[in-house]
């Protein structure tokens, strides 16, 4: 999904590169191919990061005043970061989240899920109705990031609230009053921010130790709540809700025919919570034979490249493990590829082992449905009901 507007600017099959006007005028190119996306994504050098956090509808004044009041500030860190100090801070948050780390939670995490899916099976059973979306993946990635990295203490709502809201903010067609609350949210929330930053232990206290000033321990932490967890809780409901409409994969998970972690990654190529991602040309070049001026901003198509022909054997069809599913470019590719992957995978596997079978004999009430975003999905909620009023699957494989 693109902006919606632009699914009618351009006549389908798009073309490898495709030049597109937004909602405000600004004129960006689309890049929709695999290879030409991971060409951009693997050269910082010709295509720089600077754009990835600039709001795509320009705030006016009344919310700029908002946001200064509250003394945001978003400078370079992470996927706005081109810099020297980027190497450096990425290789703090890469070791907070270091595979080891992230497969020592597992065992957790499997608990508290298994806990929950028990506990939705039973209100399926009663024959009511249950939401994916809040009663099981909304607030998990947050509370597994919680104990790698110690977040601020916030109530987990409240920091929900906020990352929706930043993602709001700087991605989507909006209104001027409706940035204006948007920037109220989301700097009040940096102010929580700010604070930990100072003080906090964990990851920030070891930024700080490094060397690094409060903007930088802010915006990783800032970077870390709006896609560290964020994403994933979205991620997990769009799987659930593609995984209900695929017996035949669910069937195939009951008996081993069909792997966890193949699904997962079939996920990611099909459902990317990601769709989009951003980069401004820093030299004259050429991406599939259209020139692209130095100054140019690119829209990486993410979600288009995980259904290239040229890389995967049938684009359109949830077929784990087939040739080209594990290809995807949803973490993106290069020195910006997400350091969380691992963490979003382990997540993932376990709400697909757990989870799934309750699949199983229901109905879905209500799909996700996601705003108008360029670059992310933001699934509100997914509602399902027993089909029969029989039990609902057991749990696990």
């Amino acid at each position: 999904m693109l902006f919606r507007s632009w699914g009618s600017a351009v006549e389908a099959p798009w073309p490898d590169v495709a030049e597109v006007t937004d909602h405000v005028g600004v004129r960006h190119l689309v890049v929709t191919r695999h290879a030409q996306v991971r060409q951009v994504l693997a050269d910082p050098v010709s295509y720089r990061p600077d754009n990835a956090l600039d709001a795509m509808t320009p705030m006016p004044v009344t919310a700029l005043r908002m946001l200064a009041g509250h003394r945001f500030r978003l400078p370079p860190t992470l996927a706005n970061n081109s810099g020297a100090s980027h190497p450096r801070i990425r290789a703090i948050v890469a070791d907070a989240l270091h595979p080891t780390r992230v497969a020592a939670q597992r065992p957790w995490l499997t608990a508290l899920v298994r806990d929950r899916v028990a506990r939705l099976r039973a209100t399926l059973d009663a024959g009511h109705s249950v939401d994916l979306y809040a009663d099981l993946a909304a607030d998990l990635p947050l509370l597994v990031l919680a104990r790698l990295v110690e977040l601020p203490d916030a109530p987990v709502g409240a920091v929900k609230e906020f990352a929706r809201a930043a993602l709001e903010l700087f991605w989507a067609p909006l209104d001027a009053d409706r940035q204006v609350a948007l920037a109220g949210e989301v700097g009040r929330f940096h102010r929580v921010l700010r604070d930990f930053a100072a003080t906090g232990g964990g990851l920030a206290a070891d930024l700080r130790n490094a060397g690094h000033p409060p903007d930088v321990v802010v915006g990783a932490l800032f970077f870390l709540l709006v896609a560290g967890q964020e994403t994933t809780s979205q991620f997990l409901t769009l799987l659930l809700h593609r995984l209900a409409g695929e017996p035949a994969v669910r069937a195939g998970l009951r008996t081993g025919e069909v792997a966890v972690g193949d699904v997962v990654e079939e996920g990611l190529r099909l459902e990317p919570p990601i769709v989009t991602w951003r980069r401004v040309a820093a030299v004259d070049s050429t991406l599939g034979g259209t020139p692209v001026p130095a100054g140019t901003g690119l829209v990486l198509w993410l979600g288009r490249a995980g259904r290239d022909p040229a890389v995967v054997e049938s684009p359109d069809e949830f077929r784990p493990g087939q040739r080209g599913s594990r290809r995807h470019l949803a973490f993106g590719a290069g020195a910006h590829r997400c350091v969380g992957d691992m963490l979003a995978r382990m997540e993932a596997a376990v709400v697909v082992a757990e989870a799934a079978p309750l699949l199983d004999g229901v109905r879905v009430i209500r799909p996700p449905w996601c705003p108008d975003n360029l670059t992310f999905r933001m699934p509100d909620a997914f509602v399902v009901r027993s089909a029969t009023g029989r039990p609902a699957g057991r749990t696990g494989f």
